[in-house]
């Protein structure tokens, strides 16, 4: 049986690499990647960024863009961008059959990560995730251990993550800090939990949780509890293992590091509980880089060997788990009572800003985000996911999809239809009523306008009512449309006119239809398309 703090290696150093992203995490991959001798290329949209890459690695391929990387036959390519980016990137990646290692969170939805599995799956390619401390020596070596039964079964852990600083405005403390504790405890359990309870606090920003408890309840009776927080007036980074017969503690942030057993418990004699107070025993292993530990393994299997450590299902469990977490985690915040004036019954979870301003009779979908002084007006529904920027009204009776983003200064008056997914930029406009005027009521002649799904409208754009805008329609910057247009047409100009096509992912399409991203095939469907990749 292989010991889990075994590794196999590549045996030359002719994998070749590209790292996607050289930001802040992006960097220690490309100089890890670099002494293995395994970094072929570097992605990086920030031009200053990519050109000083380019100097201090010369004979490294430095690119703007993925879509150009991917014309190269780099072996794999790990991904170290904003989390809100990975699914479109590891997609892309996916698709052109490359294998990719996505640092941690996978994907910002449960849903998302399985689809890149699947897709992983079907294109016979490995998916890994950065979970850096199943790579950890002492985190593989206290598993060895836990596994040959040196303190019994296994019944308790906890974890303490706890800095101060860095806080992050996109993703609460949960999200940031915990994946990493929650894939250990799945490392260690090899069990999905049966009940998750998560509560915390809320201090800096109003829609970020900066501290939480998570508790977990496991088969046989296993439980976990998880600490995190950003604002701590030291670092801790500790995990406590407790068995039947024995203790581990492994503090990351010490200076010594040292894996400790403690040879203490509890034990029941003639029915009354004795304690077991043992020695402690500095247990010795060979103290490795993680990411180096990490990088080695992903570049042993570009060859198309399966992973079996950080793979895309491990990905997916730790984000059921985060999902279930944040959802108890929100359940008890009281975002729901946040000080607007919205309907009492509303069961959906949402957030608003203190200064917006929501009528009664609303819907609004559960995880929606509505930012400064905006106001939804009654009779309006607007789905799940939602981001409603700032200065931004809706309504009277409007109703909005999910997913979509309204950016700032955006009216949507009454009649006006968004489906899922629907871009509207910054200052853009709908009209309601085709030709006004201040001294004559004219709402009873209201012309309906429909956008469809995926349409994206520029900034500064103006919609005359009364037209329907065609699924993933691209409408360029300041246009100003007086017509139907087409699914995927993509128009510009005052009036607006057709100058091409767009994919669903917003790249224009080639001649033949075919989207030079993505790799999606079109045809022609009326005056519109239609996708011919499933």
């Amino acid at each position: 049986m292989t010991k889990p703090n075994s590794f196999s290696h590549v045996s030359d150093t002719s994998r070749s690499i590209c790292v996607v992203g050289a930001g802040r995490w992006g960097k220690n991959h490309i100089k890890t990647l670099h002494d293995l001798g395994f970094l072929g290329g570097i992605v990086e949209a920030d031009s200053d960024t990519r050109n000083m890459f380019k100097e201090k690695y010369p004979g490294v391929k430095t690119f703007a863009s993925v879509r150009d990387a991917i014309k190269e036959g780099f072996d794999g390519f790990t991904v170290a961008t904003p989390a809100e980016t990975h699914f479109k990137i590891a997609e892309f990646i996916i698709t052109h059959k490359k294998h990719v290692l996505v640092e941690k969170p996978l994907t910002l939805k449960a849903s998302e990560a399985r689809r890149l599995k699947e897709l992983a799956e079907e294109n016979n390619v490995n998916l890994m995730v950065g979970h850096l401390l199943l790579f950890h020596p002492a985190i593989r070596k206290i598993k060895e251990l836990i596994e040959d039964g040196k303190i019994g079964k296994l019944e308790y852990i906890y974890s303490n993550r706890l800095n101060l600083g860095t806080v992050r405005t996109e993703e609460n403390i949960l999200w940031s800090f915990a994946p990493h504790d929650i894939s250990v405890f799945q490392y260690f359990i090899c069990s999905l939990p049966t009940e998750i309870v998560s509560r915390g606090g809320v201090f800096l920003q109003p829609h970020n949780h900066d501290s939480s408890m998570t508790i977990l309840t496991y088969p046989d009776n296993i439980v976990g509890h998880i600490f995190v927080s950003w604002l701590h007036p030291f670092k801790e980074h500790r995990m406590v293992m407790i068995g039947s017969k024995g203790m581990f503690s492994y503090e990351d942030s010490s200076d010594d590091k040292n894996i400790l057993f403690y040879e203490k418990g509890i034990d029941w004699i003639q029915g009354e509980p004795i304690k077991r107070d043992g020695p402690t025993e500095i247990i010795p292993y060979e103290k490795k880089m993680p990411l180096t530990e990490e990088l080695k393994y992903f570049a042993a299997h570009t060859n198309g060997d399966p992973v079996k450590t950080a793979d895309a299902r491990n990905g997916a469990e730790v984000l059921e788990i985060l999902e279930k977490a944040s959802e108890s985690l929100l359940q008890d915040s009281g975002l729901r009572d946040n000080g607007l004036k919205g309907k009492d019954e509303i069961e959906k979870l949402y957030f608003g800003h203190e200064s917006a301003v929501v009528d009664n009779n609303v819907e609004i979908g559960s995880g929606t985000k509505i930012w400064h002084f905006s106001h939804i007006l009654s009779g309006s529904k607007i789905g799940e996911s939602c981001n409603i920027g700032q200065n931004v009204v809706i309504g009277p009776d409007v109703t909005i999809g999910r997913g979509c983003k309204i950016q700032n200064n955006v009216s949507v008056y009454k009649d006006v239809t968004l489906e899922d997914g629907v871009f509207c930029g910054p200052s853009m406009v709908f009209t309601n009523v085709y030709n006004p005027r201040a001294e004559i009521r004219k709402m009873d002649e209201v012309r309906p306008t429909l956008v469809k799904k995926g349409a994206t409208i520029g900034a500064n754009a103006t919609i005359v009512c009364g037209v329907t805008l065609g699924r993933y329609s691209f409408i360029g910057a300041g246009a100003v449309i007086t017509k139907d247009i087409p699914d995927h047409a993509l128009v510009v100009g005052n009036p607006a006119r057709q100058i091409g096509w767009v994919c669903e992912c917003g790249e224009s399409l080639n001649a033949d239809l075919k989207c030079p991203a993505c790799g999606k095939k079109y045809q022609k469907n009326g005056g519109g398309l239609k996708s011919l990749t499933a």
